[in-house]
């Protein structure tokens, strides 16, 4: 073999390759489309329900400072206790 005949051969090898990969990709973008479309025909989403809002008690703010802050302190305490 001379060497534009390699030259040839190698052009003729990656066109194929390529196209090759081309079609399988075209294909396989066809492929999920008709599928999308069927599932949303036969299945589609259900329409998500609004979640009710949570009742908030009156005194929430001054209790929940006081308890937050002895649960802080309990988690302090216990973890200097650990290291000792």
């Amino acid at each position: 073999m001379t060497s534009p005949g390699i030259m040839n051969d190698g052009l003729t090898l990656m066109l194929f390759g390529m196209g090759s990969v081309f079609i399988f990709l075209t294909l396989l973008v066809f492929a999920t489309t008709v599928m999308s479309k069927v599932v949303a025909k036969y299945a589609p989403e259900e329409a998500p329900k609004p979640a009710a809002p949570a009742p908030v008690p009156a005194q929430a703010g001054a209790l929940d400072d006081q308890t937050l802050l002895a649960v802080i302190s309990a988690a302090i305490q216990k973890h200097r206790s650990r290291q000792k």
